[in-house]
């Protein structure tokens, strides 16, 4: 199934009203210093998982979102439901989370913004469709897609205190502009 066109975005259509809630944890995550990145786990049209970043608070490296979801849910639910579930994040599952997503069989995954550095479902590696080990399964991105960005971009532009090295920011301006031959890949709905 491959979703067409921002008709199926619309304010009240069931995927954006998903990843509306995703956006929240990611705007929650932002204004905890965490990079924002958020997610929700889709259970029956339910949301049975929310999920946030927590490595800075935490300095651990694999609390991201769709860990902190997927331990939620496992919470209520056996891990043979998540066959039956849609992820919704914000930005594209990195490697590690893809690679997980793909052990648990996610029934699919809604991105919002690839992510060119760490991309585990098109942004860098495929891991997705890879039908070496586990079943493939689908991804749909740039679902809010610019809002997704923004976040990050607000999150960049500011000193992260926690950064190994940080670099000053100060004289640093948020670009709000989105044009067409921008860097970013274009959304596959």
């Amino acid at each position: 199934m491959e979703l067409k066109g921002n008709s199926m975005v619309a304010e009240g259509s069931r995927h954006g009203q998903f990843m509306k809630e995703a956006l929240l944890m990611g705007e929650k995550a932002l204004q905890s210093g965490e990079t924002p990145v958020g997610c929700v786990l889709v259970h029956n049209d339910q949301i049975v998982g929310f999920g946030m970043n927590d490595t800075n608070r935490s300095m651990n490296g694999t609390r991201h979102a769709e860990f902190i979801a997927i331990a939620e849910m496992l919470q209520s639910y056996p891990k043979s439901e998540l066959q039956s579930t849609d992820l919704y994040v914000t930005v594209e599952p990195c490697v590690m989370c893809a690679s997980a997503l793909k052990q648990y069989r996610i029934r699919s995954v809604y991105f919002g913004c690839a992510n060119d550095r760490f991309g585990g479902t098109g942004g860098v590696l495929s891991l997705h469709s890879d039908p070496s080990i586990d079943p493939p399964y689908p991804v749909y991105g740039g679902l809010f897609k610019e809002e997704a960005i923004m976040l990050l971009r607000r999150f960049y532009i500011q000193e992260n205190d926690k950064a190994p090295n940080p670099r000053p920011k100060k004289n640093r301006e948020l670009n709000t502009s989105f044009q067409n031959g921008s860097k970013e890949a274009p959304p596959t709905w």
